[in-house]
């Protein structure tokens, strides 16, 4: 989340003044205006060798409450010397004030570092490009000794690439990603239940299949095939697993650009779930719907964008409301809340 730094006043304009004297001991010298181009004194920087520091660095607070779990969740970020790297501190505290999970972190383009102060440990990360098509990622874990290095190529084109990846200490082979535009490939050394090491095969592929897109995803000895067709009022995704032969499919139907209702189906196991969707703009959401898994209703409420930051959301407050209605004991429903609020300071 980018941190916006306070504007700058704007200067006064400069207007004729007319002085009267009665001769030249009286005449006092009047200091020039300022010009619209020198900034405030507040907002000056100071440089040092190739480098200019901002005199005060702006903050970001951002303050999360989950009435669930009752607990606090806080973060404090600061962009230091004019961008160039970010500092972070969060932890969480209960309502009795008890801090917990303190994390200490700075992140540069090309370095980041994440330290747990409980655990006394650090993650390091390190980015590279090493070349034009070329870069190299590395994290390493130093409480457990382990970590891993990335080696990407873009090939003749940007959309085709090659990722190879190994464990530091390495225990075999390298995995290999291989990327397309119509999908992924990749191949990595892993152990059976016999503690022996073979060669697994993961990825998938998509494509436009009669007006439709198809798509084919395959990991751990399961393929999931799955077909999408999607107009501007209606959606109809059926999908089959193998080798179980799960079956199940979504419907979807839009009445309004702010209008929609989803339903899902499995064959296999009869259980369905519903949902209804409204909106308001970008920043107001109400949804409602009912799982048969769990014989659970419930309906949400959302001010602020469901999946976007505080900061895009009005007062650049997140507020979700929601209540759980189980069908076999009603008098059980629960009301929660969560809230996430911002300050920049």
């Amino acid at each position: 989340m980018a941190t916006e730094s306070p504007p700058n006043p704007k200067p006064q304009p400069q207007t004729d003044s007319l002085i009267l004297f009665s001769g030249p001991s009286s005449f006092q010298p009047q200091p020039p205006p300022p010009s619209p181009e020198t900034p405030p004194a507040a907002s000056q920087t100071r440089s040092f060798g190739l480098f200019s520091f901002q005199k005060r660095p702006s903050l970001r607070v951002t303050t999360e409450f989950d009435s669930d779990s009752s607990i606090f969740f806080h973060k404090v970020s600061s962009k230091l010397f004019n961008g160039i790297a970010k500092l972070k501190f969060s932890f969480q505290n209960n309502p009795k004030g008890e801090i917990a999970d303190p994390q200490v972190a700075i992140i540069t383009k090309h370095l980041a570092l994440h330290y747990d102060v409980e655990d006394q440990n650090a993650l390091v990360k390190g980015f590279l490009d090493v070349g034009p098509n070329l870069k190299l990622k590395a994290s390493h874990d130093v409480k457990a000794k382990e970590g891993e290095v990335t080696l990407a190529a873009n090939l003749s084109d940007p959309v085709y690439k090659i990722e190879l990846s190994s464990t530091v200490p390495s225990i075999g082979l390298p995995k290999a990603t291989f990327k397309f535009p119509c999908g992924e490939v990749s191949l990595e050394e892993k152990e059976d239940d016999e503690v022996k090491r073979v060669l697994s095969i993961n990825g998938f592929v998509k494509g436009s299949i009669l007006n439709g897109i198809g798509s084919a995803f395959y990991r751990d000895e399961s393929l999931n095939l799955r077909y999408s067709y999607k107009d501007g009022e209606m959606s109809f995704i059926p999908s089959i697993s193998l080798p179980s032969n799960a079956v199940s499919f979504a419907f979807k139907r839009r009445f309004s650009p702010s209008d929609k209702l989803s339903y899902w189906y499995n064959f296999d196991t009869n259980y369905w779930s519903t949902a209804y969707k409204h909106t308001v703009g970008e920043d107001y959401k109400f949804k409602a719907g009912y799982d048969s898994e769990v014989r659970l209703g419930w309906a949400s409420l959302w001010v602020g964008n469901e999946g976007g930051k505080a900061k895009t959301a009005p007062m650049k407050t997140k507020v979700q409301f929601m209540l759980q209605v189980p069908q076999d004991d009603i008098k059980s429903s629960a009301l929660m809340f969560r809230v996430k609020k911002r300050w920049d300071i």
